[in-house]
């Protein structure tokens, strides 16, 4: 309330209820909720917001699975090892599949493919 003004103003102020105070009634509750908006915003929206937090755990989880696959891949890889060092039997048929060796004593019959006709 401004005290310097005339005291019947001040008076009739009062009995109306029509304060100078009302625009600062106004101000008590928009600050506040401008204030929560703003921390709102920035707590969904910002670097560290939620939608951030929500992406970065399906980046995790994409990254996850390859790291399954991965170890999976690794676990394969390391039995073959051990079967070619150790295993001579599979040692042969990687070398009859993949470079096409025989032995000594071995014959091979070669047939022509026949065409598929459609």
């Amino acid at each position: 309330m401004d005290w310097n003004r005339p005291l019947p103003i001040l008076q009739r102020e009062l009995e109306t209820g029509n304060s100078v105070n009302l625009p600062f009634k106004k101000r008590m509750y928009v600050i506040p909720a401008g204030c929560l908006a703003f921390i709102l915003f920035f707590t969904v929206f910002g670097d560290k917001g939620l939608l951030r937090i929500v992406e970065l755990r399906q980046d995790k989880d994409k990254i996850d699975s390859r790291l399954a696959e991965a170890r999976n891949d690794n676990e394969k890889l390391k039995l073959e090892i051990v079967a070619l060092k150790s295993d001579r039997r599979y040692l042969e048929s990687i070398a009859r599949k993949d470079f096409g060796l025989v032995r000594s004593n071995e014959v091979i019959y070669q047939f022509p493919q026949e065409k598929k006709q459609p």
